[in-house]
């Protein structure tokens, strides 16, 4: 039982670990917003281009 303590608190104490879970969530609410933003204004900017091709 001693050692999962020491396992547990060694876990605990190590920081490398929390600093890519942040890495990971910033990269994730990036890529939901960038995505977002791609589903908003995808249909309007190939609406624009195709009119624009259209006049040429």
């Amino acid at each position: 039982m001693n050692a999962i303590n020491r396992f547990y608190v060694r876990i605990r104490e190590s920081s490398s670990g929390q600093t890519m879970t942040e890495y990971v969530l910033i990269v994730t609410a990036v890529a939901v917003v960038v995505y977002a933003g791609y589903q908003s204004f995808g249909v309007e900017v190939s609406a624009s281009v195709t009119a624009t091709n259209n006049l040429m």
